[in-house]
Parts: structure tokens; C-alpha cells; sequence
């Protein structure tokens, strides 16, 4: 092996132990059921979804050390140094009407936001549909697919990037937030345990969010709930106005033109204050 491939080279990031994960999450009964770390590929989300059209069971976590052709709403492509980041997806085959299933992304989003705040000591805020902030700066994104019954989903959490090497200037990491905490591998952890918690309590409501609570602990974490947002929508079409709330569905509902629009899907910018 090229000394320069060597996933050593870089101290300050270290390689991720697929065993020690699978020891300490893998367990009888629990959620998770194989955490497989691979050095390189070009989607988790697009390999997990291949792997559940085989008949993977559920709890099949897929992490990757380096990604090259990860993808973000709207098709949007992203890199990030090898080990900068935890970029890995999960397989679920939920039991909850799909009309309900709408709540995966944002219950994924919330269990990454509690355990960034822990571990991290980060205040991590949800835009939604799919993005972790901090501030007005994004630290994560979650992209969830539908795979015949299953869904697959997909984080993508700045970790050690510094500065110089952030995609965009709109972009931040643990790191440049000077979190308690940049190490990958408790973060991981965390962020799984706070996902199999949450799923485990909508799934014994039914799916039902207000009923498990994760209606509540969603609005209380928003970025963009009370905020003056413009939605781009299928179509090109471009909403304005205030985000009400969300509704029992997963859904943003939007204040405007006299009315209120119940949004499924969109791409949300927060408006400042001082704009028209």
C-alpha cells in the first residue's frame, strides 16, 4: 500500500472499526442488525438500496470512509476529504402506513441533531426537509429513498473539515464549530442510538408522530418553523411567506397569500429578516 492511501497517514483521522461498532450496536432484539465500513464507493444510499431490492434485512448500516458520487436533494453532487465526515446510510422497513413514512428524513435529522448536541456540544437546528445547521450554516444533510417496501437513508455529517476545505462558504463541520467532541466514532454511535430509539417509538404508535412525540421534539428543534421562508417548488414555481408549523404528516405548511400551503416536497432558503 502507497503510503498516501493508507487510511494512517492522517491522525487526526483515524479509520472507523467495523467491529467495534457491530460489538457495541449489534445486539438481540435491537435495530441494527450488520454495520458494514467500507473504504470507498460512490453512494451508500445507491448501494444499501441495491442490497434491500436483494432482501436485506432491516438494520443493515452502510458507512463509507470516503464517497465519491454522494447525492443531495436535487441530484446535487458532494465530496469530502477521505474520513472528514461520517457518511453512511441505514435500511429500513418500516410498519407504519406509508402515508406516515413521510416522517423518516426528519426523524433521521432529528436523532442526528440530539446526538451532535450531546456528544458534541453543538447546537444543531433542523431546516427542513433535510438539513442539520448551525446557525445559518449547514453542517448535515439526509436524503431518504423509497426501495420497493423498504426506505433507505442517508447522512452525510461534517466532521474534521477544516476551513479551507468546507465545499462552500454556506457549509461548516464540528471542527470549525470547535465542537467537544470530532471524533467519528461515538459520534457514529450516538447518532445510531438516537435513531433506533426514535424509530422504535414511532413505530409503536402506528407512525403516529404526535402520539410518540416526535411532532414535538421535531418543532422544538426547527430552524425554519417561525421563520420567513421562499420554497422552490416542482415546476419553478416559488413560494413566499412564513413556515406555520408541520404538520401531523411531515409535511411544511407555509403562511401566504392569505392562506395556508401544505408542502411535501421543496427546496427551503430562510429568508433574513431584512429582505423583502
Amino acid at each position: 500500500m502507497e503510503p498516501s492511501s493508507s487510511p494512517y497517514t492522517d491522525l487526526d483521522r483515524p479509520p472507523l472499526s467495523q467491529a467495534a461498532l457491530n460489538r457495541a450496536l449489534v445486539r438481540p432484539g435491537g435495530l441494527w442488525s450488520e454495520i458494514t465500513v467500507v473504504g470507498r464507493t460512490g453512494s451508500t444510499n445507491a448501494d444499501l438500496a441495491r442490497a434491500a431490492r436483494e432482501g436485506a434485512r432491516q438494520g443493515a448500516v452502510l458507512v463509507a470512509e470516503s464517497q465519491v458520487a454522494g447525492r443531495g436533494r436535487l441530484g446535487r453532487v458532494w465530496t469530502a476529504p477521505p474520513r472528514s465526515g461520517l457518511t453512511f446510510s441505514v435500511l429500513l422497513r418500516p410498519d407504519p402506513p406509508a402515508a406516515r413514512q413521510g416522517w423518516l428524513p426528519l426523524l433521521v435529522g432529528l436523532a442526528a441533531a440530539s446526538a451532535v448536541r450531546r456528544v458534541g456540544e453543538v447546537d444543531a437546528r433542523l431546516k427542513w426537509p433535510n438539513d442539520l445547521l448551525v446557525g445559518e450554516r449547514k453542517l448535515a444533510g439526509v436524503l431518504a429513498e423509497r426501495v420497493d417496501g423498504a426506505v433507505v437513508v442517508g447522512v452525510g455529517l461534517n466532521v474534521s473539515l477544516r476551513a479551507g476545505e468546507l465545499p462552500v462558504p454556506t457549509a461548516t463541520s464540528l471542527a470549525v464549530e470547535e465542537a467537544a467532541c470530532t471524533d467519528r466514532d461515538p459520534l457514529l454511535r450516538a447518532v445510531l442510538r438516537e435513531i433506533e430509539t426514535h424509530y422504535r417509538e414511532w413505530s409503536e404508535a402506528g407512525g403516529d408522530a404526535d402520539a410518540c412525540g416526535l411532532r414535538a421534539a421535531y418543532l422544538a428543534a426547527s430552524a425554519t418553523v417561525g421563520r420567513r421562508v421562499r420554497v422552490e417548488l416542482p415546476g419553478e414555481r416559488v413560494l413566499t411567506g412564513r413556515a406555520a408549523g408541520v404538520d401531523p404528516a411531515g409535511h411544511l405548511v407555509v403562511a401566504a397569500q392569505g392562506r395556508e400551503h401544505v408542502l411535501s416536497a421543496g427546496d427551503v432558503v430562510h429568508v433574513r429578516p431584512d429582505a423583502p
